[in-house]
């Protein structure tokens, strides 16, 4: 069976931490191991603040999106802004010897390390979506 819930935030700080709080109950109610939760909330997190600092600026005005659609298998997030978009193959490698002591600049490195799938498109109606998924392990 398929579920989904949406929440729509400003572009606040702020209210990461209730999305947080929302991805922490979608993970414990699907049964993911504490670590897996862990890691899925910290990918949501970065997901969020990349919306909102780097998508919209950090205009109040706009909004970012956030879609969890559960499934037996996994869960999938949806991450959306209502900025002008990017291309990830154009950020600099966190890895990179030159780029380790960046303070910035790991967000999509976490989404792509902790999460099985993500993609980055550009919405029809403006903005970026991310869509990171992950798979539940069998215990």
């Amino acid at each position: 069976m398929t579920e989904t819930i949406e929440l729509s935030i400003d572009s606040k700080l702020e209210f990461v931490d209730l999305v947080a709080s929302v991805t922490k109950s979608v993970t414990t109610k699907m049964g993911f191991d504490e670590d897996d939760a862990s890691w899925i909330e910290l990918a949501v997190h970065e997901a969020v603040i990349n919306a909102i600092m780097h998508g919209n600026k950090s205009a109040a005005e706009k909004q970012v999106d956030v879609r969890f659609v559960t499934e037996q298998e996994g869960l999938t997030v949806f991450v959306r802004d209502y900025g002008e978009g990017f291309d990830p193959a154009l950020l600099p490698d966190p890895t990179n010897s030159d780029n380790l002591l960046n303070p910035s600049g790991r967000g999509i490195f976490y989404m792509r390390t902790f999460m099985d799938e993500v993609e980055h498109s550009i919405h029809p109606e403006g903005g970026s979506v991310v869509r990171m998924r992950k798979v539940k392990r069998s215990s």
